[in-house]
């Protein structure tokens, strides 16, 4: 009988090609199998979902593929997978991401030892030279930078498991109820730093994330958008700054805008040396023009905050070393009361 984990693994594509069918493959090839996969097809055009259609083998009656008919952005086809399923845990995994066969397992046996988290990430290997690390943890900088933990150091100087500000979404295991408690990604965010976005209001909620060393992914990056392309420049651009504004308490927020708007204006300077001048201002002006929903929302992020504007600091990073060699600093991992463990774990 085929071990399983009560887990709804979601994989959003648009136009993946044959990165579809690898991170499908690599999904099939799990030691513990999904009960549940939901791909979300984005209006794809190149035909790469479709042998999804005529699937088979161990996972092919737990896939689901959904065609949305529309573009709906990495934030809103992800929380529409998470309304469709009924299982207690979900995966967020992209597809040019590709887990090792332990990969959900490594994840499954994370939430019993830690059974009062609620948010767990992968260590994302560099899919093109496997010996350097493409990111272990989100890491939150003071100034409203984000970035992968220990992007492009040795795979060798993986840290070992440990909490983290909060995981990337390209690989990652969220608690459904407390994913949907805190409304899920900002559909807004269409894609980019929606993770960051997700991890800061779970955190502000007092939910913690833990980093699982042993889970790994190949990660390709970016496959599908591009690096420092228009598209990711402008909404990253536009949603650092709404992330900001949103989930930044007031004394944090009030005393660290200088330090942001500087931020801004340094990587706007950056932009027109590498020719992203255009989308980075586009995308600092709908920040801007767009601010009110985003006011709206900080009202009621800020209502559901159980984290005080301390915590919030101790959770984030301070450090000038941390902006220019891409660490992350190891938070400490405190025991509380919470959620209890997946249930039934690993279940014959």
């Amino acid at each position: 009988m085929t071990t399983e984990a009560p887990v709804c693994v979601i994989v959003v594509n648009h136009n993946g090609g044959t990165l579809l069918s690898r991170c499908i493959d690599a999904l099939a090839a799990q030691t513990v199998l999904p009960r549940d996969v939901v791909v979300v097809d984005n209006l794809s055009t190149d035909g790469s979902a479709a042998f999804l259609e005529s699937l088979s083998g161990p996972l092919a009656r737990r896939v689901r593929l959904v065609r949305p008919g529309a573009n709906l952005g990495f934030a809103a086809a992800n929380n529409l997978a998470a309304g469709l399923t009924r299982e207690p845990w979900i995966a967020t995994l992209n597809p040019d991401a590709f887990p090792e066969p332990g990969w959900l397992e490594a994840l499954a046996d994370a939430t019993v030892r830690h059974p009062d988290v609620s948010m767990f990430g992968s260590t994302q290997l560099d899919a093109a030279s496997p010996d350097r690390l493409d990111g272990a943890g989100d890491v939150y900088h003071a100034s409203g930078l984000v970035w992968r933990g220990h992007h492009g150091a040795p795979a060798s100087e993986l840290p070992p498991e440990g909490e983290v500000f909060a995981p990337c979404a390209a690989a990652a295991l969220y608690r459904r109820d407390a994913f949907l408690a805190a409304g899920g990604f900002d559909e807004a965010f269409f894609c980019y730093c929606e993770d960051v976005d997700l991890g800061f209001r779970l955190r502000l909620a007092g939910e913690r994330c833990v980093q699982v060393a042993s889970a790994r992914v190949l990660h390709v990056g970016s496959a599908i958008t591009g690096r420092r392309g228009d598209f990711s420049t402008y909404h990253s651009t536009r949603n650092r700054i709404w992330m900001f504004v949103k989930n930044m308490p007031v004394p944090l927020l009030v005393g660290l805008l200088p330090v942001h708007i500087a931020l801004n204006g340094l990587l706007l300077a950056r932009g027109a040396v590498l020719g992203q001048a255009g989308p980075t201002l586009r995308g600092l002006r709908d920040a801007v023009r767009h601010i009110g929903p985003v006011m709206a929302g900080r009202r009621a992020v800020q209502a559901r905050r159980r984290l005080s504007a301390a915590g919030v600091a101790r959770a984030i990073d301070w450090s000038v070393a941390g902006v220019l060699t891409r660490r992350a600093r190891p938070l400490n991992l405190p025991t509380r009361r919470g959620a209890g463990p997946l249930p039934d774990a690993l279940m014959k």
